[in-house]
């Protein structure tokens, strides 16, 4: 049974920093994109960050593209997203989710598509005060 657990989500005044943490329990996690999501109340869910299999290819969204970094430990199977400078707006559910791309080197378009990604977690949530 696949399982993606987040943490770190929390309430951070505007222009401070959060670290998100995914801890997933896949056998083969190297084989995995990671993507972090999001979604604001009364929006769709967006993609924010994504992650190759390796770590050595990144996708970013422009409105959160400057103010976070994406990494992932495979010995820990744990993906990270470092967000920094916060705004009010970026105040959202954050979610991890795993997508089996066979370790594909590079992020397709593909890894940005939601409906692509295999597996997901519950999610945590992110509130930006002004």
């Amino acid at each position: 049974q696949v399982q993606l657990v987040e943490s770190g989500g929390g309430l951070v005044q505007a222009g401070g920093s959060l670290r998100l943490s995914c801890a997933a329990s896949i056998r083969t996690f190297s084989r995995y994109v990671m993507g972090w999501f999001r979604q604001a109340a009364g929006k769709e869910r967006e993609l924010v960050a994504a992650i190759s299999s390796s770590g050595g290819s990144t996708y970013y969204a422009k409105s959160m593209k400057g103010r976070i970094t994406i990494s992932r430990d495979n010995a820990k199977n744990t993906v990270y997203l470092q967000m920094n400078s916060l705004r009010p707006e970026d105040t959202a559910v954050y979610y991890c989710a795993a997508r089996d791309n066979s370790g594909n080197y590079y992020i397709t378009t593909a890894d940005t598509t939601e409906t692509n990604y295999d597996y997901w977690g519950q999610g945590t949530q992110v509130t930006v005060s002004s």
